[in-house]
């Protein structure tokens, strides 16, 4: 135990956990979590519940209930992983409570076979919100250009969301623009919107995974030197861009009405290269009013050894914009890097969801009763 986990909530980092399953709850995992590793919020998203209700326990007894009942596929993940964020939700609800809404957090994802559609996306956002029926909740919708009017529209009916699958910069300030129109919206119609939270999702270690392929392929030595700098330099330079937007006239005006700022979340946090250390993307991402979602074995490794020694991002700006700039002066397209991680995030999402369907389905067939 460093206490790194400790030193990270004092800096203004709040540790959520990126992963979730029945045995994590019932076993009391989660609970120890909350407890013992500052964990204050859980991610969820398509890949997640495909890996946990693959893996079959603790889903025996529900899904022979809704085999019994003969119900869709599709709502037969839904009733599990609703059930799952609930129970979530509720050993989180202490936290939530303590820190009036901000963390205490659960987060479910709406369809990824959705995320082009913007009217569907807002329907199932504000049917996961009622099937959940949880203060706690928030919705996840992912920052394609069919998903930022309906981020807007979520938010302008009081629905708190987790923005997801934000890669570039000017994606990041479109989420920000979303969630402000949202909020007036919801001034608008009346709502009380110091209920309304949000956070973005930033994703981080994919950005290494693609540019640094791109640099290897170049091979020099002036690539070599650019290794697993972009995803830090691109993340610190979106939190400059949320500093920009939430000291702006536009946020001031919906702040005195009881606004909640919309916090960054570093997401993808777990480091895909071993050459890099296993904490890059927690120690080296240190800022006031920032969320971090871990898997566990980041968790570990960071209760472990750790390093946290403040902040981190501020007051690195040029420094990153100047790594940035010297990777497209190489010739790798920043622009194509983004949008091809969005394609490629949108795609994983929809085949771990493909996956879940096709075994949730195989699972009711096998435990479908016998006519009569």
């Amino acid at each position: 135990m460093t206490d790194a986990l400790k030193r990270l909530s004092e800096e203004g980092v709040a540790i959520w956990l990126d992963d979730l399953s029945r045995k994590r709850i019932t076993s009391g995992n989660l609970a120890e979590l909350i407890d013992q590793q500052h964990v204050v919020g859980v991610t969820t998203n398509p890949t997640i519940f495909q890996k946990a209700i693959s893996s079959g326990d603790g889903y025996e007894q529900q899904l022979s209930d809704l085999a019994a009942r003969k119900v869709t596929v599709e709502e037969a993940i839904r009733m599990i992983t609703t059930a799952d964020v609930r129970d979530a939700a509720d050993i989180l609800r202490p936290v939530y409570d303590a820190t009036g809404g901000q963390d205490g957090r659960v987060s479910i994802e709406v369809d990824p076979r959705l995320a082009h559609h913007t009217r569907a996306t807002v329907a199932e956002a504000k049917q996961l919100a009622w099937l959940v029926d949880r203060p706690n909740t928030l919705i996840k919708i992912p920052a394609t250009q069919a998903g930022l009017p309906a981020i807007a529209e979520t938010i302008g009916h009081g629905i708190s969301v987790n923005v997801t699958l934000i890669f570039s910069l000017e994606r990041y300030r479109a989420v920000m623009d979303a969630y402000l129109t949202g909020l007036e919206k919801a001034k608008e119609r009346g709502l009380d919107i110091s209920l309304i939270h949000s956070v973005a999702s930033f994703f981080v270690s994919r950005v290494d995974t693609e540019i640094d392929k791109r640099l290897d392929a170049l091979g020099t030595d002036e690539a070599k030197a650019l290794r697993g700098k972009a995803a830090l330099a691109n993340a610190r330079l979106a939190y400059q861009a949320y500093e920009e937007v939430f000291s702006s006239d536009r946020w001031h005006a919906l702040e005195k009405a009881g606004a909640n700022k919309q916090r960054p979340l570093w997401a993808s946090t777990g480091v895909k290269d071993p050459a890099y250390k296993d904490t890059l993307y927690v120690d080296d991402l240190v800022a006031p009013n920032t969320v971090n979602t871990m898997p566990e074995a980041t968790l570990e490794a960071t209760d472990d050894h750790g390093q946290i020694t403040g902040d981190t991002i501020r007051g690195t700006y040029e420094q990153a914009r100047a790594e940035l700039d010297a990777v497209e002066k190489l010739g790798i397209s920043y622009d194509d890097v983004v949008q091809v991680l969005e394609d490629e995030g949108v795609e994983k999402f929809e085949a771990s969801w493909n996956d879940l369907l096709k075994s949730t389905e195989a699972e009711l067939q096998r435990l479908a009763p016998s006519e009569g």
